[in-house]
């Protein structure tokens, strides 16, 4: 079934439109259907996004009621949010919100994700209001303005913002405009209750029915930090007795990873190996390896983003990494590298095998970081789990919160710190940062059924049914007892 002819049995059904309009505008070339009619003001573009979500699985936005930061236009270049109708609507912290005509370009989000080093949250917009906002847009960044305002964008927001409709700063002199966030107007955080974003109606419907279990909040037990999912041929042997070093080779390259290995093993060094990001970042919890020689391009999370993790924490901030990429533009950018993600040293590929063990013996000789002595911080990152469950039974949500933060900076591959700082968030109606720390969660242990079914909760909540869909059945084959595999099935089945 195309498109076209899909979308419009959604309005149908939504009686956003009559059958007779439905002919005429599936008789007319080009466009998609939703965007045509709204365009034309048949239905209304509240109505065309609901059906436009319903389709995709993933949220709408309205953007004649957003107002945009110009300055995070920079994270893409005019040409191609032109090219692709992609544009950044949302930066926040690690995370970048964008408004797209076509979510399913999965490569233009991959290569977003890869160029920002962010993790991105498509939303799916019109293609006329998309490609309006992106002409004003960028021109007015152009001219040297700050924002742009919808003709919508509700009071509130421009109040919280301090602006006023044309994007002027109203703030006193000292003072500045406050930052955009889905959780800056109450209730805090919910992205179905913020300005422009539009779920279809029977997602909506679902989710109001689920909230944030809590049955699993308090379970400390040290199985629930256990690494799951490590292949086993990645398993390392038991250190020498000689208590030489381990050396950890991430790369997808299966030959480069072999190469590597067996140069770094006749020099004496313990090697492990991982092809993928999320492997990688497990093993550096296992093992906590001497030194990682990261490729820069890794399926699922990309060496950037693993150096930074690695190189922000306090328990794994000395491990020494050399990254290795094939993506060089000079040495400026490698001393940018080194600055932003932290890493001690950068190697372009093709690679010479003398560069790479030069390396390895400058970060692992004495006095450098491979040497220095390791900080156990183990005791304090359990010290600030424990403080922020106590906090939160005794009814101190925020306090709670600020403990387990405090925690993850310690220890960020902490299992247990992630799922009980995603409740939390949940819980606080933070659903963005609840489904950041869950899926975070999930990626270190796969296993564990009360964060995969939270996580599938949140994911409705936000409006994204596919990967709620997924997660559900991820959390079906988890499920303890035959009434919980019972009640999911029929939960998926609404959903669907």
């Amino acid at each position: 079934m195309s498109d076209k002819k899909h979308i419009g049995k959604i309005l149908l059904r939504q009686r956003a439109l009559s059958p007779e309009q439905l002919d005429r505008a599936l008789a007319e070339p080009g466009g998609r259907l939703a965007s045509r009619l709204a365009a034309d003001g048949t239905i209304t573009d509240v109505a065309a996004l609901k059906a436009l979500s319903e389709q995709y699985g993933i949220p709408g936005i309205d953007l004649n009621q957003i107002c945009l930061t110009l300055d995070d236009l920079e994270l893409l270049p005019r040409e191609i949010a032109e090219k692709h109708l992609i544009l950044p609507v949302l930066v926040r912290d690690d995370r970048l919100f964008i408004a797209m005509a076509n979510p399913r370009e999965k490569k233009v989000i991959d290569e977003l994700e890869f160029v920002t080093g962010k993790k991105v949250y498509p939303y799916v917009a019109l293609d006329a209001a998309l490609t309006h906002v992106i002409e004003e847009a960028y021109s007015r960044k152009a001219r040297g303005e700050s924002y742009y305002v919808g003709p919508s964008c509700p009071a509130e927001v421009l109040a919280k913002l301090n602006i006023d409709e044309n994007g002027e700063s109203l703030a006193e002199e000292g003072g500045g405009p406050a930052s955009l966030d889905f959780g800056a107007l109450p209730p805090v955080g919910r992205p179905l209750d913020a300005p422009g974003v539009v779920v279809d109606d029977a997602a909506s419907e679902i989710s109001r029915g689920e909230d944030i279990e809590e049955s699993a909040f308090g379970d400390t037990s040290r199985e629930l930090s256990v690494v799951t999912e490590l292949p086993r041929d990645s398993i390392p042997p038991p250190p020498p007795a000689d208590g030489a070093k381990t050396i950890l080779i991430v790369d997808d390259e299966a030959d480069i990873r072999k190469m590597l290995s067996r140069l770094l093993s006749r020099k004496g060094f313990r090697v492990l190996e991982a092809e993928r990001g999320h492997e990688a970042l497990r093993m550096v919890k296992e093992y906590a390896p001497d030194l990682i020689v990261l490729d820069a391009m890794l399926p699922e999370v990309h060496g950037f983003e693993i150096a930074r993790r690695i190189k922000g924490s306090q328990r794994y901030g000395h491990i020494p990494i050399i990254m290795v990429s094939a993506v060089y533009r000079g040495w400026r950018y490698a001393e940018d590298l080194k600055q932003t993600c932290g890493v001690d040293a950068f190697i372009e590929k093709p690679f010479r095998i003398g560069d790479v063990v030069t390396a390895v013996e400058a970060c692992l000789s004495p006095g450098q970081a491979g040497e220095q002595e390791r900080p156990d911080v183990s005791g304090e990152a359990e010290e600030a789990l424990n403080a922020g469950v106590a906090a939160y039974k005794a009814g101190r949500l925020d306090e709670a919160i600020s403990h387990l933060q405090r925690g993850i900076g310690i220890d960020p591959l902490a299992y247990r710190l992630h799922f009980h700082l995603g409740l939390l968030y949940g819980k606080r109606g933070q659903v963005y940062d609840a489904i950041g720390e869950l899926e975070t969660a999930v990626k270190i242990n796969a296993q564990h059924f009360a964060a995969v079914k939270n996580l599938a909760i949140l994911y409705q909540k936000a409006g994204f049914r596919n990967k709620a869909v997924e997660t559900w059945q991820r959390a079906l084959t988890l499920a303890p007892d035959d009434p919980t595999r019972h009640s999911i099935k029929e939960h998926l089945l609404n959903l669907l």
